[in-house]
């Protein structure tokens, strides 16, 4: 059976521009995602919003998992406030599997995200969730909470977000992705 190592944001303190948080959005979106992952016949393990950063990735050590999905929305730097948008796919540089993760999502978000010519896929080496975990490891910034527009678009597509996302982790997996809901 597949498994997942779910990890949406911790980072109460990051407020969007038009009201809550990226945790609460993050865990929105992945409170969505179980079902459809589930029914997939995807085990899914989640991160504990309540604990640090630190506490997800042992968590995800202690298991042993085919990929640690990690779900944020970004900010842009003070002198780019509310400028920047679009969604940016972290995979750990030299990972071919993350790499090819990331191609996925990045891929399939082009599908539901306002201008697809601003999605980015990134290698990097020192984001702890791809830096520390063992499992395959994915990044997701979903879209810029400082941006009005993304902002927007984050808080009102929690659904189709998450489906795509789960659609996403299947076909990664290598399962078809089962609608709970039909």
């Amino acid at each position: 059976m597949p498994s997942i190592f779910l990890s949406p944001s911790v980072q109460e303190y990051n407020p969007y521009i038009t009201g809550g948080n990226e945790e609460q959005y993050m865990n929105l979106i992945a409170d969505e995602m179980v079902p459809y992952l589930e029914a997939s016949g995807i085990r899914v393990t989640r991160n504990n919003p309540d604990e640090p950063l630190s506490a997800a990735i042992e968590a995800s050590n202690a298991g042993s998992y085919d990929l640690h999905l990690a779900l944020h929305s970004n900010a842009s730097p003070a002198s780019l406030s509310g400028q920047l948008r679009g969604p940016d796919v972290y995979y750990y540089r030299g990972s071919s599997r993350g790499e090819a993760a990331a191609t996925i999502y990045a891929n399939n978000l082009k599908w539901i995200y306002p201008d697809p010519a601003l999605i980015n896929i990134i290698p990097n080496v020192t984001l702890a969730e791809l830096r520390l975990v063992r499992a395959t490891s994915v990044l997701i910034e979903i879209a810029y909470h400082d941006n009005y527009a993304d902002a927007e678009w984050i808080k009102n597509n929690i659904g189709a977000i998450a489906y795509n996302l789960s659609v996403s982790t299947a076909d990664f997996l290598g399962v078809e992705l089962v609608n709970p809901y039909n």
